[in-house]
């Protein structure tokens, strides 16, 4: 289980014999691992990218990670996300928690804080409270586009990355040095426009080699090895085996970004972001309108027993039932996820039609 409470002097002091082979490579070394164990990651996702991420760091000593996640463990996750078990799909377990559980018996000299949220523009810059660097472990660029608004407005490198089908991509975005994704991408590619991984798949190899090169940056920006740091962006594919690179500097040396440059952030503003999400490979949409005082499950059940298919199923963190053609999994800060649909408006019309306005 996680360890909230070991200090981080403690950390330093751990027997670092675990780490020996890590220790002995030449660019690191026992200073560069005592960076490591003090150090502070809020990775937001953990699904594909994110599990893997969080597997490597917590057995590379990363003393801290805060991982974030919005969603629960499915039977189709099993195929590439190596923090999960058929159990975890059984017992409907969010993924932040189940993650939290499985690194807690890998290496008890870290701290794991497990979030069951949706990173918004409400609370991303709580989420990044105390952390040294932001990890990119999503699935859409809408969160993306707000991580990178949070980390330029403080001055917090991340680590961009995302991968579909046999396809990926890594950068990592030092502010204020190197280019931000604004610099690259002005704003999100338009619905439609690119491949998902409902339309193209997603294999597993691909995200093994996404995540170690984002995991690798990690490290070398936590014991300060930015000299070293890759710092183009890196576009591979897995099939063929081929790598390409490309050199984005001048994207921010020449150009006029209206987020590193102009210190506009419309997105963690919230004026950019919707309360809807389409989820990848899920045939399924997020509802995002929160609730300070969070939701009664039992009130709620009492309301949808006349209707619903079978008696919901509850738990700590959720509650799940089927009605008409719908799965509803609702979370306790009032989101809830409305699986047998993409359209954003149907969603909203079964959220309201079950739960509420």
């Amino acid at each position: 289980m996680t360890r909230p409470n070991e200090s981080t002097s403690s950390r330093r002091d751990a027997d670092l014999s675990r780490y020996a082979r890590q220790i002995i490579y030449e660019h690191l070394g026992e200073e560069a691992q005592r960076k490591l164990l003090a150090g502070h990651v809020t990775l937001i996702g953990c699904g594909a990218l994110g599990s893997v991420l969080a597997d490597t760091l917590v057995r590379a000593g990363v003393g801290t990670l805060r991982i974030v996640d919005r969603d629960y463990v499915e039977l189709n996750n099993l195929q590439r996300q190596i923090m999960f078990t058929e159990q975890d799909v059984a017992d409907g377990v969010p993924k932040a928690v189940a993650a939290a559980d499985r690194l807690g018996g890998i290496n008890s000299d870290v701290t794991v804080e497990p979030v069951v949220a949706d990173a918004n523009s409400a609370n991303i810059e709580s989420l990044v409270e105390s952390a040294q660097l932001l990890l990119d472990g999503t699935d859409n660029f809408e969160t993306r586009f707000l991580m990178n608004d949070v980390a330029v407005k403080h001055r917090l490198p991340w680590v961009y990355g995302a991968c579909v089908g046999a396809d990926g991509m890594v950068m990592p975005i030092i502010p204020g040095d190197t280019p931000c994704l604004r610099c690259v991408w002005d704003q999100p590619p338009p619905t439609g426009m690119n491949p998902t991984c409902d339309t193209a798949g997603v294999l597993a190899p691909i995200v093994h080699i996404v995540a170690s090169l984002q995991a690798v940056a990690v490290m070398q920006i936590l014991t300060g090895q930015l000299d070293s740091l890759h710092r183009k962006l890196v576009q591979v594919d897995a099939w063929s085996g081929r790598f390409d690179e490309f050199d984005m500097q001048s994207a921010y040396d020449e150009g006029d970004c209206p987020c590193c440059k102009g210190g506009i952030y419309d997105y963690l503003s919230g004026q950019r972001t919707g309360r809807t999400a389409v989820l990848c490979g899920r045939d399924a949409v997020q509802i995002s309108v929160g609730s300070d005082a969070g939701v009664d499950f039992n009130e709620i059940a009492a309301k949808i027993v006349p209707v619903a298919k079978s008696s919901p199923r509850i738990n700590r963190y959720l509650m799940r039932f089927n009605v008409d053609r719908y799965q509803i999994t609702l979370f306790r800060d009032g989101r809830a996820i409305i699986k047998g649909t993409v359209e954003p408006d149907e969603a909203r019309t079964v959220y309201a039609k079950y739960i509420g306005a």
